[in-house]
Parts: C-alpha cells; sequence; structure tokens
C-alpha cells in the first residue's frame, strides 16, 4: 500500500513546518509568562482584591487582617487551579486518543487554543475589586484547562515536524521560541503598561489618570494584549502544518470507548513498556515541582525580596533571556547525550538553586544570581521531557500518550501546592515554601533512577 502524502510528511523536517509549529510556544508565552506565572496570578494576589479599608488599617490589627485576607483569595485561585487540574486529568485522554483516531489533532489545538484566548481576553473585565475574585480565578481555571488540552495535541505535532534524529533539537527550539516570546511580550507590556520605576509609571507615559495606573487598567490593558499575541502567533501552525493521518488501529467508539481503550492500553504498557509508565510517573512529579517554580517564584520575589511590579517584570525578561538560550543549546545536547541525562542533570541544578535561593534569606543580589542560574536548567528539564516521550510513542498515536503525559502531571499536581503551604505554615514566612518545591524536585530526581536512558532514532 502507497503511504498518504500526510502519512509520509512526519518523517521530514520542514523548516516552513518547524517555524510555525514552534511560533505557537512563540505565542503561549501570553498565558505561561503574562497570566500564570508573572502578572494576572500576582494581580489575584495581591491587595487589589483586599477590602481598601482593612489597607488603610496601618494598626497590628489591621496587618493582620490583610495578611488573613491576602492567604483566603490566594486559596480561592488555588481552589480554581486545583478544579482545573481534575478536569484535565479527566479529559486529556480521551481527546487525545479521539485526536489520534480520527486525524483531527490540529483540529483539538485550535478549539483549544480559542478558549484560551478567550479566557485569557475575559480577564481584561476581572475589576481590581473582591467581588470579582471569584471570576478571576474562574477564568484562570478555565484558561489552564483551555492550555492543557492545546499542549496535548501541540506536543504530539512534534513527530510530524522532527525526524527521530532531531526530536530534542526541534524540541528544543520550541520551547526556546516560548522563552523568547515571553521575553518580547514582557517587555513591551512592561514599556506600555506596568512600568514603575522612579515613580515614572505608565500615567505619565500613556497620560491617564493614576487610579488607572495603579494595578488596574494598566495590568487589564497588559492581558488584553496578551490575547491578541496568543491568537495572532498561533496562525501559522493551524496554516501551515498538516492533519495527522487517522490510526486506523484505534476504534472510533466516542469517548466512553476512548477511555475504555486507554484502559487497555494501560494495562499493555505494564506488560510491555514499563519504562513508559516509570517516566509518565516520575515527569508527573518532577514537572509539578518545575511548574510549582514558575508558579510562587513571582510571589517569593514579592514578598520575600521586596520586588515591585515592574521588578518583577524586569526579573521575568532576566530569566527567559537565559532560560531560552539554555534551553536552545540544550537541543544539541539532548540529541548527542539522550533526554534522560539532561533531565537528571537539570533537577540536580534547580534543587541546588533552589537550596540556595532559601539560604540566602532576603538578600536580593543572591535572588537574581540563583534565580538566573535556577532558570538555566527550567527550559532543558521540560524540553527534555517532551522529546523523551516523542521518542517512545508509536508513530499515529502520539496524541493518546501525550494524554496520558498531561493526566499524570495533573495527577500530581497537588504535590508542590501543598508542600509549599504546609512549609510556609510551619516555618511562619513565605521564604520556607522554597523548600517545599525543592522537596517535590528532588523526589522527581530519585524517580528518575528507576527510568531506563531512551533508545534514539
Amino acid at each position: 500500500m502507497t503511504a498518504s502524502p500526510t502519512a509520509a510528511a512526519p518523517q521530514r523536517t520542514d523548516r516552513r513546518a518547524l517555524v510555525s509549529w514552534a511560533l505557537w510556544d512563540w505565542g503561549s508565552a501570553a498565558f505561561n509568562a503574562v497570566v500564570t506565572t508573572f502578572v494576572f496570578s500576582t494581580y489575584l494576589a495581591s491587595r487589589a482584591f483586599v477590602d481598601p479599608g482593612l489597607v488603610a488599617d496601618t494598626s497590628a490589627a489591621g496587618g493582620a487582617l490583610v495578611e488573613r485576607e491576602l492567604a483566603h483569595n490566594a486559596a480561592v485561585v488555588s481552589t480554581a487551579l486545583t478544579i482545573a487540574g481534575i478536569v484535565v486529568a479527566l479529559v486529556a485522554p480521551a481527546v487525545g486518543r479521539l485526536a489520534d483516531s480520527s486525524g483531527h489533532r490540529r483540529r483539538s489545538v485550535l478549539i483549544a487554543t480559542i478558549g484560551v484566548a478567550l479566557s485569557i481576553g475575559g480577564m481584561v473585565f476581572v475589576a481590581p475589586s473582591q467581588p470579582y475574585l471569584l471570576l478571576g480565578a474562574a477564568l484562570l481555571g478555565i484558561g489552564t484547562v483551555a492550555y492543557e488540552i492545546a499542549s496535548v495535541g501541540y506536543n504530539a505535532m512534534l513527530g510530524q515536524v522532527a525526524t527521530g534524529t532531531q526530536t530534542g533539537r526541534v524540541s528544543a527550539i520550541g520551547w526556546a521560541a516560548g522563552y523568547f516570546g515571553g521575553i518580547v511580550l514582557l517587555v513591551v507590556l512592561l514599556v506600555l503598561c506596568i512600568q514603575d520605576f522612579g515613580g515614572d509609571d505608565v500615567a505619565g507615559l500613556l497620560r491617564l489618570p493614576a487610579t488607572v495606573a495603579s494595578g488596574q487598567w494598566d495590568v487589564r490593558v497588559a492581558i488584553g494584549i496578551a490575547a491578541v499575541w496568543l491568537a495572532v502567533s498561533s496562525i501559522p501552525l493551524f496554516v501551515t502544518v498538516p492533519e495527522a493521518a487517522p490510526d486506523p488501529s484505534v476504534r472510533r467508539g466516542g469517548v466512553f470507548g476512548a477511555y475504555r481503550d486507554l484502559g487497555r492500553d494501560v494495562a499493555r504498557l505494564w506488560r510491555e513498556r514499563r519504562e513508559v509508565l516509570a517516566f509518565l510517573l516520575a515527569s508527573a512529579v518532577f514537572r509539578d515541582g518545575v511548574g510549582a517554580v514558575f508558579t510562587f517564584g513571582g510571589i517569593v520575589a514579592a514578598q520575600v525580596f521586596g520586588f515591585s511590579a515592574s521588578q518583577v517584570i524586569l526579573f521575568a525578561i532576566a530569566a527567559n533571556v537565559v532560560a531560552g538560550i539554555a534551553t536552545f543549546v540544550s537541543g544539541r545536547l539532548d540529541d548527542r547525550f539522550g533526554s534522560r541525562a539532561i533531565i537528571t542533570v537539570s533537577l540536580v541544578g534547580l534543587a541546588v538553586c533552589g537550596i540556595g535561593v532559601f539560604a540566602v534569606g532576603t538578600v536580593t543580589a543572591g535572588f537574581w544570581v540563583l534565580g538566573l542560574t535556577l532558570a538555566v536548567f527550567v527550559g532543558p528539564v521540560q524540553s527534555s521531557s517532551r522529546a523523551y516521550l516523542a521518542r517512545l510513542a508509536t508513530p499515529g498515536r502520539e496524541g493518546e500518550l501525550f494524554g496520558l503525559y498531561a493526566t499524570t502531571g495533573r495527577a500530581a499536581s497537588f504535590l508542590a501546592p501543598a508542600l509549599f503551604g504546609i512549609a510556609v505554615t510551619v516555618g511562619g514566612s513565605t521564604r520556607y515554601g522554597i523548600l517545599g518545591v525543592v522537596v517535590v524536585l528532588v523526589a522527581g530526581l530519585v524517580l528518575m533512577a528507576f527510568v531506563r536512558r531512551e533508545t534514539r532514532g
């Protein structure tokens, strides 16, 4: 039987398709950097959503009440993300499997990407008032679900734009594009919307009233720009990269049939390919730790080291520069030494830097040095994780495996937030939360000891 052109396409590394594919990662910085890490999540955790009367009270009792309100707001956001994680864990495998069987992998990414862009756009209407906190948390949760679903199909498309011998390099190009996209976007937002050095903030730049620029419309306009950024950057992927060929070996039994068959496949993996399940378990743990680095990085910078909004953005820009360069370089090292080696070295680096950040106390210079060193390892561990799984995937069934990848990641998503919260409670300071994240990273490193080195094509 003669293979169709679509089926043959995954065997070639087409530069035009590669660039189009990587541009989706470039655009995803709108969600990863702006929404979940440095802008919107920090906005929801700020005093903008605390009763102004409490904020104005400078007494010790007033300060305690403000801290209690901030903790409540953080709990609301955490609950929304927990619910989102459960939803992703339930639907991601079926979405990946159905996309494989129907050949509509690109369509699933398109629909989910539209959902991400719309949720980000909705965040523009989250005014700095406590009644809007639930709306903001809900939109964050919806955006998280849509982003994770889009990532299932997007990651599975790696096999359509890279040959086996260049999987690590191509995966790294995508991750690096995401970091460099974050750099450009954060610079734009810093200059146009969130600049506050020396008191000369966006009110002076745009001639807006100061009340508009004090953590209100400056943040909300930044979010609107991010939504447009994601939408525009994603277009080439859907125009250039073709749909994957349907997998005739996967029966089309709808959602319930997908879960039934998925259960059989997990049992088969246990019998025949336990190295895949071992990696899924290990990656679920260490990816939760890496995710916590992003989730709590901005909060630690602001609360422990006293960073202002613009200083947080400046640190984010610097970290993205370092991470982008390191990730790009790691792609060649991945193809030479293997994904497992890159993951192991990166986890060691992350754990050591995390302990260092805790040890420096509140010394700002120490945070800059160790934080940027930590950024060296963040991108490579993520990129190589994707490359490792892509090498293990059966051709035509990548979506199914990356659906499991998303599900196992979400199944462990409570670990780092829980340990962060416990450490903060026991230690009495946000700084102690760093140790909770380090524990998760070390646990992932230990589990990686049971993962075999992949066979590279």
